[in-house]
C-alpha cells in the first residue's frame, strides 16, 4: 500500500491557534503533543486510544483552512506520483513534500512513522458517542470531473455514489482513520480552489450539536442528516449522523 495512513488539519493563523486549538482539543476529547516544525507550528491531537490522525497548524500568514497528510515509506515517489496525476509541488521539506491539487488543494506527503491504530469514538456525558473522522473536499462544480479523478487515482480508493447527487465517497480501506468524501459545489464562483472541511460522526445529532455549541461553536444550517457549524474562528465543519465507529 503506497499510502499508509492519513491526517487532517485545522490551519489556524497566528491569532486565532489558541482559540482554535482549545476547542477542537475540547470537542475530541484530545490532548495536544508537544510542538513540531522549524517554527513549532504543528501539534497533534493526541487520542486516549490510538495513534493520532488529527493536527493544528499555525500559520505565518494567510487565511485558515483545513488540509490533509498523506503518509507514505516513499514520500518521493509518492509525491511524484501525485505529480504525473497533475498535482503541483509547493515546496519540499525534510520528512514532508507539500503539493497543491489539480483543482488548488492543499495536501501534503510526508514520512510514515508507524501509525496503525484508529482512535476510538468518545462517549459524552449525554450519552451520545461521536468522533472527528472525515475529511469532505469542497470541489466546485467546473473542476469536479478533473479533481474527483485525481483523487480516485491518487487514493486507490474505490469511489461510492451516494443519496445525495453532489455527494460521492471513496471507500475507505481497513486500517486509515479518516473516510473521504467529495462534494461537489454547484454555487461555487469560478476562480474558487478546490477546500476541505472536517466532519463529525455521531450517534445522536441533536445532543452532539448541543455539545459544540455550549464549546462555543455556532450552528449555521441543519439538513436531514448533517449540521453545518462553525468554529470559534470561524471554520466550517459539520456534524453528520454516520456511524461513530472505526474500521478494522
Amino acid at each position: 500500500m503506497a499510502i499508509r495512513w492519513m491526517s487532517a488539519f485545522w490551519d489556524f493563523p497566528a491569532d486565532a491557534f489558541e482559540a482554535g486549538t482549545t476547542f477542537w482539543l475540547e470537542v475530541t476529547d484530545a490532548n495536544l503533543s508537544e510542538p513540531r516544525g522549524v517554527n513549532n507550528e504543528f501539534a497533534a491531537l493526541t487520542p486516549r486510544e490510538g495513534h493520532s490522525c488529527l493536527w493544528v497548524q499555525r500559520l505565518q500568514s494567510g487565511e485558515g483552512g483545513n488540509h490533509l497528510d498523506l503518509h507514505a515509506d516513499d514520500v518521493a515517489a509518492e509525491a511524484a506520483r501525485a505529480e504525473s496525476l497533475g498535482a503541483g509541488v509547493v515546496r519540499k521539506g525534510e520528512g514532508l513534500i507539500a503539493l497543491r491539487s489539480p483543482g488548488g488543494f492543499p495536501f501534503c506527503i510526508v514520512a510514515y512513522d508507524g501509525e496503525t491504530a484508529i482512535p476510538a469514538p468518545v462517549t459524552w456525558p449525554g450519552g451520545q458517542r461521536s468522533i472527528a473522522d472525515q475529511i469532505c473536499i469542497d470541489i466546485p462544480a467546473q473542476v469536479y470531473g478533473s479533481e474527483r479523478d485525481f483523487w480516485v487515482a491518487f487514493s486507490g480508493r474505490r469511489p461510492r455514489p451516494s443519496d445525495s447527487p453532489e455527494f460521492e465517497r471513496l471507500e475507505r480501506p481497513p486500517g486509515m482513520p479518516l473516510e473521504i468524501l467529495l462534494q461537489r459545489r454547484d454555487e461555487a464562483e469560478f476562480d474558487d480552489p478546490v477546500s476541505a472541511h472536517i466532519d463529525l460522526a455521531t450517534s445522536d445529532l441533536e445532543a452532539e450539536t448541543l455539545r459544540h455549541s455550549e464549546l462555543g461553536a455556532v450552528p449555521i444550517e441543519r439538513f436531514e442528516h448533517w449540521q453545518v457549524l462553525h468554529d470559534p474562528t470561524g471554520l466550517e465543519y459539520c456534524i453528520t449522523d454516520r456511524a461513530p465507529r472505526p474500521v478494522a
